[in-house]
């Protein structure tokens, strides 16, 4: 079993008893630390993508140690202008060790995050009456008003609006702007 997860900032594929260097975290040697930013779950063949985050799944780790990262030696130069810059850097690191990785059921979901889920949740039922909502759409078409017709067309793409005017008959499209299209088909 492996997991994607954000931790401070940067995304990590871990794996239990995996060690890790990430960004400094600002826990104490020794404590335990909850990472719920998971993006990803592999158990096997079964796989689960977050959109963007997995809901309830957690990632545990153990902060082992902070330390600083090798020096990085950045070091600028123009020729012949007698331009040169020498800069170091070393990143503060913290070693953390995985030491468990939560499918479901880790937390409570924040006030945010099941306003979110109950948003997508009826999102995937219209999904499944989407066949009749078409129908009941294409019967209201043709009473709608030119008015709502020119909106429509507004928002098409010329290509789409010059497919109409060939089905049309419209002749002298292909010279045509877009307000010129509009205007044809209305």
């Amino acid at each position: 079993m492996y997991a994607i997860v954000e931790i401070a900032g940067q995304q990590f594929k871990v794996v239990k008893d995996q060690k890790v260097f990430v960004h400094r975290l600002q826990t104490e040697e020794g404590k335990q630390v909850a990472f719920d930013n998971v993006l990803l779950l592999s158990d096997g063949d079964k796989v689960t993508i977050g959109a963007p985050a997995i809901g309830g799944a957690q990632v545990s780790a153990k902060v082992l140690k902070h330390l600083k990262g090798d020096k990085v030696i950045v070091f600028k130069k123009k020729r012949r202008k007698g331009y040169r810059v020498k800069n170091g850097h070393r990143q503060s690191l913290t070693e953390i060790q995985i030491e468990n990785i939560v499918v479901s059921g880790a937390k409570k979901a924040t006030k945010a995050e099941s306003e979110g889920a109950k948003k997508a949740a009826p999102a995937k039922a219209t999904t499944k009456a989407e066949p009749k909502a078409v129908a009941s759409k294409v019967e209201a078409k043709p009473v709608a008003k030119k008015e709502e017709a020119t909106q429509d067309l507004s928002k098409m793409t010329v290509a789409q609006l010059k497919d109409m005017a060939k089905a049309k008959g419209i002749s002298g499209i292909s010279s045509m702007k877009k307000a010129d299209l509009i205007a044809a088909l209305s």
